[in-house]
């Protein structure tokens, strides 16, 4: 049987709350204990949030939310590009562990999005990064602009691709997010 998970609207009131604490944390306050590593071995895991983000070691959601082991499920790519793997991990948090939420988090100084606003031509793999970021982000030049046309254009792929709309009670909701990793702050779109 699956986790019907908590409704999108308390997730996302979670990962504010827990933003909150992570602005004057000097470490990650959620549960990293021996007793929660076998909490979830022997029960599973029942994340409340999806969030999809960028491989920038400056941007680690579980910190920037507050949060322990369990309680996100984290899926990295630079640029926080969708594919169809990215969009099968984030089907099977919501379909098999019950997620009702998904976050798409930007960040601010995002090197795959200044790699696409760059004039080189960046290496054979880089490219298939930059080239979905310029789908997104088409003539804009200002990186922040350009970050958030990022992260809107990945939102709408996975409301298009796989119906993560929200709206009815227990519907899986999608929405974006800018972390400003100067501040500490998530600013939601």
């Amino acid at each position: 049987m699956h986790n019907t998970g908590i409704p999108a609207a308390k997730a996302l009131e979670k990962l504010k709350d827990g933003n909150k604490r992570y602005l004057n944390a000097s470490a990650n306050p959620g549960d990293v204990s021996p007793a929660i590593r076998k909490k979830t071995c022997d029960e599973g895991q029942f994340p409340y949030a999806i969030v999809i983000t960028c491989s920038d070691s400056r941007v680690i959601p579980e910190a920037i939310f507050s949060a322990g082991i369990g309680e996100i499920f984290t899926i990295r790519v630079a640029g926080n590009v969708m594919d169809n793997h990215q969009l099968g991990s984030v089907q099977y948090a919501a379909a098999h562990l019950g997620t009702k939420l998904v976050v798409v988090l930007g960040h601010t100084h995002c090197g795959a999005v200044g790699a696409a606003l760059g004039s080189g031509e960046p290496e054979k793999y880089v490219k298939t990064l930059t080239d979905e970021i310029k789908k997104a982000i088409g003539g804009e030049t200002d990186e922040n602009t350009a970050c958030r046309k990022n992260v809107e254009r990945s939102v709408s792929i996975i409301k298009e691709s796989l119906g993560y709309n929200g709206g009815a009670e227990g519907a899986v909701n999608t929405i974006g997010a800018i972390y400003n990793i100067e501040s500490g702050e998530v600013e939601f779109l």
